[in-house]
């Protein structure tokens, strides 16, 4: 055993899928396939990452760590790393690593339909959890009980387990194979571990059992009055206990304390915290902590000089010590990874290589004090510049920015409209957390489940999306007028109240160490948010992409030392895909099309289906929820459109309601 980053952690267990396929073909067999599915770049990204239990046809498996992903990338002599200067930066903070790199994920487009290109690259994963139940006779085992099949090379979906020999639950069927499924049940804790639940403990609640060393169980699911509910059965001593008593809070009090497993890194920590009883497609088992930017161009020579250096450093890696003085040399080590640094004169440079080679700040200081306004604050400025509105595209960051005049129907607090024709967004996975979504990173360190044993990761996965957008900017003295008087309204001393019960009401630790206000989203916030989602509501049935295609970047807070005020929107629609989008949004920005629309939604926000109930919905103790006259019929947006998950949300701050004279906006006669 080795001890790495706190982790107890045995490198003889790594997992290599590959590497474990070609011994098996190097002996002559028939061997067993490595790849066992597919799946989405955004889906590995928001659902199904590092630590996450993906439903496969006939088992789960677990995607490993990055450590494992390593023995993939060197599959390749050239890792291509995604360029995004500020969420770089950020996410060196976040991750307490300088030189992370961004990475998308090793994958290999394929010129043939037939063809084997990338067939060596995959995200490596293991079979978890390892304990199965046999659908034929309801056995209930670790993997070495069953067999596993995956021998088609082109139907990785037909991968499965077998428990050979199985007779039926009477033992009178003809003996055959039968399909094992995965156990059902888990452990976890509130900081991020998780486990196998130990079915030969619980069913002879803590002791060994009495007639056999290693006794088979079974887990037959039996029906009753309150519906279905399984039960572990020992063969050997006959004892039998029903899953429904691990259930609940009374049930946490049976289950045993936390062994501090991370099944994804397939390594150990300290913990001893309560455990609580899990199942496998709960939706709190896994919550990525992500975050992503809109790239914009680099305008400031010190900041691009930064992002140079920082580039230089982590191409070189140990040259950059090496050979320090050798411009020459180092110049032609970077000639491919960095070909910008290349072209540069020797004096310049040389002066990327002395901001390269100076001592680094370690981030973790800066951790503490990040707030993930800092990403959307450059992005904001520079979309207030009249002057890079022109339609010129920038090559290096894929932004392409449009001026549309005003429409004589557009409100006047709408003040300026820019058709986002190109954009490009990056979006990057720094860990996760279970059983409770971590509101900011910052918060509670020890429920921030790492990606990775090292202490200091040189990488992270990250997705790049093509698109286009619209951006609104609201006038900013209406919009502080307005709040003034917003502030002083019942309507708002109700949400303060839900909100500041909602916050000591989490699950996390989070609400004893921060003061709810400064998680509360201002008034401005509930204005933009809400216009967003009611545009995104009318722009689904007139720019040919559905609802839950688009989604909002809201710019919305108050000013300070390092940063102007902002009330404005971008709502974008992106793909993956090499070509983008095509242009259906952004043609909505034009003045007619788009006046059109705006009115329309406000009209359409004045009324609900659920109305009156709706348009009076006010939080009262000890109600918490964090939304007034919003609902899924008038206002309230998908999950992959909305990025606060429908909060902050009331329609009386948008128009006005009966009972209610707060609009910020006034329809038309």
């Amino acid at each position: 055993m080795t001890v790495e980053a706190d982790y107890i952690y045995d490198p003889s267990q790594a997992v290599t899928p590959l590497d474990d396929a070609d011994k098996l073909k190097a002996k002559g067999t028939k061997h067993n396939r490595a790849k066992v599915g597919s799946a989405r770049p955004s889906s590995l990204l928001y659902t199904y990452g590092p630590g996450a239990v993906m439903d496969l046809p006939n088992f789960t498996i677990m995607p490993t760590g990055l450590d494992d992903w390593d023995r993939i990338y060197d599959r390749r002599e050239g890792i291509r790393t995604i360029h995004a200067p500020r969420l770089r930066e950020a996410v060196a903070k976040l991750m307490k690593s300088r030189d992370v790199a961004l990475r998308p994920h090793p994958w290999q487009p394929q010129k043939l339909a037939m063809s084997t290109e990338g067939n060596d690259l995959g995200v490596p994963a293991r079979v978890f959890p390892q304990w199965l139940r046999c659908t034929g006779c309801d056995l209930l085992g670790p993997l070495t009980l069953f067999k596993y099949s995956n021998t088609h090379p082109y139907r990785s979906d037909q991968a499965t387990f077998e428990h050979t020999g199985c007779t039926g639950r009477k033992g009178t069927r003809k003996a055959k194979g039968r399909d094992a499924v995965a156990a059902r049940y888990l452990l976890a804790c509130a900081d991020g571990h998780l486990d196998e639940f130990p079915y030969n403990e619980w069913v002879h609640r803590g002791r060994p059992c009495t007639a056999a060393e290693a006794p088979r169980l079974k887990m037959p699911t039996r029906t009753a009055g309150k519906g279905a509910a399984a039960s572990i059965d020992c063969t050997a001593c006959g004892k039998s206990r029903s899953m429904s008593e691990a259930q609940g809070a009374a049930g946490r009090d049976k289950l045993p304390k936390c062994r501090g497993r991370h099944p994804h890194l397939d390594a150990f920590e300290q913990c001893g915290a309560d455990t609580r009883l899990m199942l496998i497609g709960a939706s709190n088992l896994w919550f990525p902590v992500t975050q992503s930017v809109v790239v914009m161009p680099v305008t400031s020579p010190e900041e691009h000089l930064r992002d140079l250096a920082t580039v230089v450093r982590i191409a070189l890696g140990p040259n950059l010590a090496k050979f320090g003085g050798n411009i020459e040399v180092l110049k032609a080590l970077v000639e491919q990874p960095v070909p910008a640094a290349f072209v540069l004169p020797d004096h310049e440079f040389a002066a990327v290589i002395d901001l390269a080679r100076k001592t680094p700040e370690e981030p973790e200081d800066e951790k503490r004090e990040w707030d993930p306004i800092e990403l959307l604050v450059p992005e904001w400025k520079y979309l207030l510049h009249d002057a890079v509105a022109n339609g010129q595209r920038d090559e290096v960051s894929g932004l392409t920015l449009a001026r549309r005049e005003r429409g004589p129907a557009l409100p006047p607090q709408i003040t300026r409209v820019l058709a986002v024709e190109s954009l490009r967004k990056v979006n990057a996975l720094i860990g996760f957390t279970r059983i409770d979504e971590m509101d900011r990173v910052d918060d509670v360190d020890k429920r921030f489940v790492p990606l990775a044993r090292a202490a200091k990761p040189k990488w992270t996965v990250a997705t790049e999306d093509l698109g286009e957008g619209i951006f609104l900017q609201l006038d900013e003295d209406a919009v502080s007028a307005w709040e003034r008087r917003t502030y002083n309204s019942k309507v708002w001393i109700a949400h303060r109240a839900a909100h500041k019960l909602n916050f000591e009401r989490r699950h996390s630790e989070t609400a004893a160490d921060v003061n709810h206000e400064t998680r509360l989203k201002p008034p401005r916030y509930w204005l933009v948010h809400g216009l967003a989602h009611i545009l995104i509501r009318e722009l689904a049935m007139t720019c040919g992409y559905n609802a839950a295609s688009l989604s909002e970047r809201l710019y919305a807070w108050h000013a300070s030392a390092d940063r102007p005020a902002a009330a404005g929107l971008l709502i974008c629609t992106t793909a993956s895909d090499s070509d983008g989008t095509l242009g259906g949004l952004v043609e909505q920005s034009r003045p007619a099309l788009l006046d059109r629309v705006v009115t329309n939604a406000l009209r359409r926000a004045t009324r609900c289906p659920s109305d009156p109930i709706c348009s009076m919905r006010t939080p009262r103790a000890p109600e918490d929820f964090l939304h007034g006259a919003a609902c899924h019929c008038c206002v309230m947006a998908s999950e992959t459109s909305c990025e606060r998950a429908n909060r902050f949300l009331d329609r009386r701050f948008l128009i006005d309601l009966p009972g209610s004279s707060l609009g910020f906006f006034q329809l038309p006669q």
